[in-house]
């Protein structure tokens, strides 16, 4: 039964850095499907071919994954086009993502359709730390302000990590590794059919030792370790031959050593603390379709809950302790309404609560919107939408959004247009803390991009390019009341958030994708962004003007496969008033496998070859070399 958002998506080929901004796997055909087109999913809520795409988008499927050998989704993300990443030490410890320079907290990260965002965090970001690949099966980015369809937080962008899904057969994912670090890591899923239920069930678990949060280059000793453990599960139950059930879920407990800044000095060293957190994600939705499949509904809650807390050994204390809920309740829809036009409508209410000593806080948004897709030419695909908020706080917002796709020769050249609007909601923390400001305005941005992908060599290998632009006001800082008489420190010694910054961004991303015989793919991606605070003229924190990377992989037909990634980031600041420079570096991992069988695989990888010294955030020390090995099964 084809669903309203996912379906099968997920198992469809695998996929293109859409507006010539090229990802890891490009859309190059296999050997003998010239014709092969990569849907995507989360650019438009719906299935669409990607040359019909008009929005950036990078897609890493399943087959690359497993070939890259990743233990969390940074390992990933860092070489998506337009995405930088900053990270407070090992696997494990606080991280944050980039996307065309805004801020980490104005990116929509979901797993399986489901929001991830933090409400209790400052900025109501997410803590992409201790998040694990698992059984992670698809990786979808949307670049730009896409808050038409996602709502608040999209300025950025959109991150949907896309679990394995059901399957009509028995299907087995086993993996088992043990390397560096004295790390092990373990992940296992089944998934199949038994009469009107489908069925995906997984688990993972890993541990490591660590590195010291606190860069070992600048003194560090003490190992900050890193263990989770998480289960993830679909059920897909048919009611009827039209109308499904549809659950989802996921669960995440892990624990990681953290430093800090100590009495008596207060100086950044080595601490005896640990952070603690749950994460539960769950999804309970029915689809139905009507009208010979012309008309597909879902209507669903889902519900997001993380649950955080540290506790400092050396003093024996709690020091920090917040829990925050979202609860949505969603309606979809899309409809056919002719060959060459598909509307796709829906409506929300979500509501976040968060709670730590001695606040608790919550708020509610409602939201309708819509979106035509429209294919009125051969070759030509446009889209148009809008949306309407209602906050309990600062009123109502409307955001627009259009785009558009040509491709002349099925798909060989494709031209890309999109403009997006974006706004952020205030975060709790900063309307309801002690710092809070009950009338804040949400943060507000436009942005477009346009570019091109070009085909050559019977689509062996592909070109492209985008150009996009992003301005973005009404930014919520935090304004320090020392010394400060604007009326808005009043009853607020230390500080108080206010709407008082703008920003910009634009840059260019550019790739090349080849695959010069079957088996063996080759990407480079480049990334050129300038990130500016327009209030003040310096470039924002932590956004590396340059970046580079290459992915290769070659699977020979004995069963052997070698692949390296070469990650290159440029300089950048590590703070506002850009007086703390962060030297660029270069990251190289090499791996290899041997299918012993057609089911089972050796593997092995060598993450940062050279031993490279480098951090993401000042003080705050990255892996070194490291070996690591293993087996998979699958079926």
């Amino acid at each position: 039964m084809k669903t309203a958002y996912y379906s099968s998506a997920a198992a469809l080929a695998v996929a293109l850095g859409s507006t010539g901004a090229l990802a890891q796997s490009i859309d190059l055909p296999e050997s003998g499907e010239a014709d092969a087109e990569t849907i995507v999913v989360t650019a438009n809520r719906t299935e669409r071919a990607i040359s019909q795409v008009g929005e950036s988008v990078t897609v890493v499927g399943e087959e690359e994954i497993i070939n890259r050998q990743p233990s969390d989704v940074l390992d990933i993300l860092r070489t998506v086009p337009g995405v930088t990443f900053n990270r407070n030490g090992g696997i494990g410890t606080n991280a944050g993502v980039s996307i065309r320079g805004a801020e980490s907290d104005q990116t929509v990260v979901l797993i399986d359709g489901v929001k991830l965002n933090d409400p209790a965090s400052p900025g109501g970001g997410f803590n992409f730390g201790p998040l694990l690949m698992g059984n992670i099966a698809r990786v979808e980015v949307v670049r730009g302000s896409q808050s038409v369809l996602y709502g608040s937080q999209a300025i950025g962008g959109v991150v949907n990590l896309i679990t394995r899904e059901p399957t009509e057969d028995l299907g087995v994912f086993a993996r088992a590794e043990y390397g560096g670090r004295d790390q092990v890591d373990l992940t296992g899923n089944f998934s199949g059919r038994a009469g009107a239920i489908a069925a995906s069930i997984g688990a993972n678990y890993l541990r490591t030792d660590g590195i010291s949060a606190f860069s070992e280059a600048r003194g560090g000793t003490e190992r900050d370790g890193f263990e989770s453990f998480g289960v993830n599960g679909k059920l897909d139950i048919a009611l009827a031959e039209n109308v499904s059930l549809d659950l989802r879920g996921f669960y995440a407990d892990s624990e990681v050593g953290i430093d800090g800044f100590p009495a008596p000095s207060f100086a950044f060293a080595d601490v005896d603390e640990v952070s603690y957190r749950e994460d539960f994600v769950g999804y309970a939705g029915i689809n139905a379709d009507f009208l010979d499949g012309r008309f597909r509904n879902r209507l669903g809650f889902a519900y997001t809950n993380i649950d955080r807390r540290n506790f400092n050994f050396d003093t024996d204390t709690q020091t920090f302790e917040a829990d925050g809920e979202n609860r949505r309740f969603e309606y979809q829809g899309v409809f056919d309404a002719a060959d060459f036009a598909e509307l796709v409508f829906g409506a929300e209410r979500e509501e976040s609560e968060y709670r730590t000593d001695p606040i608790a806080a919550d708020v509610w948004i409602n939201s309708v919107y819509g979106q035509l897709n429209l294919t009125p030419l051969a070759g030509l695909s446009l889209t148009g939408g809008v949306r309407y908020d209602d906050h309990e706080t600062f009123g109502d917002n409307t955001t627009f959004a259009a785009s558009g796709a040509y491709s002349p020769n099925s798909g060989a050249t494709v031209v890309r247009a999109s403009y997006g609007e974006g706004f952020k909601a205030p975060s709790l923390f900063q309307l309801y803390s002690e710092y809070g400001n009950t009338a804040l305005l949400p943060e507000e941005s436009e942005s477009w991009d346009v570019g091109i992908t070009q085909s050559i060599l019977d689509r062996r290998a592909q070109i492209g390019v985008t150009y996009f632009e992003r301005d973005a006001e009404n930014l919520i800082a935090f304004v320090s009341c020392f010394g400060n008489a604007d009326p808005i420190c009043t009853g607020r010694p230390s500080g108080a958030y206010d709407n008082i910054a703008r920003a910009s961004a634009k840059g260019w991303e550019a790739g090349i994708a080849l695959r010069p015989v079957d088996g063996f793919d080759v990407s480079l991606n480049y990334s050129h962004i300038d990130a500016f605070d327009e209030t003040t003229g310096n470039r924002l924190a932590r956004r590396a003007e340059e970046s580079f990377n290459l992915v290769a992989d070659y699977r020979l037909a004995n069963g052997i496969g070698l692949g390296a990634t070469v990650l290159v980031v440029g300089d950048s600041f590590d703070n506002a008033s850009n007086s703390r420079s962060l030297e660029g570096y270069v990251v190289t991992d090499v791996r290899a496998s041997y299918g012993v069988t057609e089911r089972l695989e050796i593997f092995g990888r060598i993450e940062n070859l050279f031993d490279a010294e480098y951090e993401t955030v000042f003080r705050y020390g990255q892996p070194g070399r490291a070996a690591f090995g293993g087996v998979r099964f699958r079926m």
